[in-house]
């Protein structure tokens, strides 16, 4: 890995070298359809790197998270218009976007309901709602990441995850759900869950919005992330394994229509 020279450097760097992140951003921009000349949100996008590749396809955008620490991170990487998130509240205006993109951000905050109804609130009619999410599955590699102290209240999870019934029922009637898909199945799970645990091994600590990997843990842990960069390769490799498991992701994508009036 080359040393990053800014803070977007840094976060591509760290981008280009994290399956889930890069499927999660795939997914992301398949599901929000074009964003050219619209106005849109994004909210919880972890670092910001989101956030920034986001806005690369377009369209006026505004940020929202829920601690300190990724408001900074993402306000590094794309400047102004990135809000904090207190509570259940959306600090946004009624009908102000087009489109909004919740990325793991809806199993963090405390009243699932208030945050619906603000979803709808800043949604325009007839615009469209994207919401990341774990999907809520009881498997044998969930509780392994729970033995290895990878516990929901350990990522700042209040909620182990959502199903799309359960998304439908929540966020009715302000929204109708049109379609949904999961993704992340065994092995790029496992791969993350080996990735949560050598972070936690360097001394990264979890915040309410889980464990947060800002350029200042690369800045501070430079020989770990060259060691990664020289066994990404095998990393990748080990994530195509997907393909051969018959059985729904570990990560739930939902794409909403808001109502007419």
């Amino acid at each position: 890995m080359a040393e990053p020279a800014s803070p977007r450097d840094w976060a591509i760097a760290l981008h280009g070298r994290s399956v889930l992140k890069q499927r999660k951003l795939d997914e992301l921009v398949r599901s929000l359809g074009p964003t050219h000349g619209l106005r849109c949100l994004d909210l919880g996008s972890d670092n910001g790197v989101v956030s920034l590749l986001l806005r690369e396809h377009g369209g006026s955008w505004a940020s929202g998270d829920l601690t300190e620490e990724a408001v900074s991170s993402i306000r590094s990487l794309v400047g102004n218009d990135v809000q904090l998130v207190r509570g259940d509240g959306l600090p946004f205006e009624d009908a102000a976007f087009d489109r909004v993109a919740v990325v793991d951000m809806l199993e963090h905050v405390p009243d699932e309901g208030a945050f619906a109804r603000e979803l709808g609130r800043v949604t325009k009619p007839g615009g469209r709602l994207v919401v990341n999410t774990p999907h809520l599955k009881h498997t044998l590699l969930r509780r392994a990441r729970h033995a290895l102290g990878q516990t929901d209240e350990k990522h700042g999870h209040l909620r182990p995850g959502y199903t799309p019934e359960r998304l439908r029922e929540l966020l009715a009637p302000a929204f109708e759900l049109e379609s949904h898909r999961s993704y992340s199945r065994f092995f790029s799970e496992a791969v993350d869950t080996a990735l949560n645990w050598g972070m936690a091994r360097l001394g990264k600590s979890s915040s309410a919005k889980g464990m947060v990997v800002t350029g200042d843990d690369l800045a501070r842990h430079r020989k770990a992330f060259r060691m990664y960069a020289l066994i990404y390769p095998l990393v990748w490799a080990v994530s195509r394994l997907d393909a051969l498991v018959p059985a729904s992701g570990y990560m739930l994508i939902a794409t909403l229509r808001r109502r007419e009036g």
